[in-house]
């Protein structure tokens, strides 16, 4: 995006990525605008935003809500740039599919709609997921941007997952076909598990998924027989290096490392002999549905390098949560 860094609007600021990516934004020279939902939990106490370093003269905190679509247009207004993380999770089955998709899919048309009333944005990113690309019965050993998750196959096989990866599936779609029609400059962003340290106040539960095994929590261990994964800061500098490069379009993955069951059990317990790691023996007999690999050569192709290893994800987390008193 030419000109100066000007103001970019991040939604769902409360979150993991969200509040990573206004800290980056502001290091890198933006100001910023995000929401929050008025109803959350966290928004009696969003200091953790509000001490970043620039926030003071920077940031700016709107209430908004994906259930009211028309509540976005205040905190897009004179914006040079979107980048829309909000997305409504629901593991624990909650609400039924049909509701969170809804929320999803009107929330995000919405402001894409506010986008083309501001006539200032001249990209937006959306940050999709893997599980829009690596859930369907095509049988193959890699999956890129060209494919889809099948949405039946995903409420057959994932269980309490499906509700969150159908949504995230169907509003890419959605995000892009409307973008398309209307000739507003869109890109999504597909990362998986996004690990390492986090400045919010939750529990990540993505970090919590990939540390089932240091936390003990067994009946996650299936969803980590092929783990894709990225830090949480390349996550971050990829959203800002769509937001900035000529010539980008349409989907990319953005995952760095892949670890099957067996190799995060040998990794981690050599790495961290204080937590009782599952044995090669006892991952062995854990069943599930094992993913295809991920390629993020698109993303790759337009010059963006990754800069973290498992080590320092692993070492971010945990350090992290033992900081925040999660372990």
């Amino acid at each position: 995006m030419e000109g100066g860094k000007g103001t970019v609007c991040v939604t769902g600021g409360t979150g993991f990525l969200a509040s990573w990516l206004i800290m980056k934004l502001l290091e890198h020279g933006y100001s910023v605008r995000t929401t929050v939902r008025a109803a959350s939990e966290h928004n009696r106490d969003l200091s953790f935003l509000r001490n970043l370093p620039g926030a003071s003269e920077k940031l700016q905190i709107l209430n908004a809500d994906l259930s009211d679509p028309d509540s976005f247009d205040a905190a897009i207004e004179g914006c040079s740039g979107v980048l829309h993380v909000a997305t409504p999770i629901d593991f624990e089955g909650r609400e039924p599919e049909e509701v969170v998709t809804k929320r999803a899919v009107n929330g995000t048309i919405g402001i894409l709609k506010a986008c083309l009333k501001a006539k200032t944005v001249k990209r937006v990113v959306y940050t999709s997921s893997a599980s829009a690309v690596m859930f369907n019965e095509k049988n193959v050993d890699i999956v890129d941007e060209t494919l889809w998750s099948d949405v039946d196959f995903i409420r057959k096989s994932m269980g309490t997952m499906s509700s969150y990866m159908v949504s995230k599936t169907l509003t890419d779609k959605a995000a892009l076909e409307f973008a398309e029609e209307h000739g507003l400059d869109l890109v999504t962003l597909m990362p998986p598990f996004i690990v390492g340290p986090f400045i919010c106040p939750k529990f990540p539960g993505s970090v919590r998924t990939v540390l089932a095994m240091v936390l003990g929590n067994k009946e996650e261990y299936s969803l980590l027989l092929n783990s894709f994964m990225v830090h949480v800061d390349d996550v971050a500098r990829a959203h800002i290096f769509l937001l900035e490069c000529p010539g980008v379009k349409g989907r990319y993955i953005c995952s760095s490392h892949a670890l099957t069951i067996e190799q995060m059990s040998q990794f981690l317990s050599a790495k961290y002999p204080e937590y009782p790691i599952p044995t090669l023996d006892e991952v062995a007999e854990i069943r599930g549905y094992k993913v295809p690999g991920l390629s993020s050569k698109k993303l790759l192709d337009t010059g963006f390098e990754f800069k973290y290893g498992v080590d320092e994800m692993f070492d971010g987390a945990i350090n992290c949560c033992k900081e925040k008193g999660f372990l």
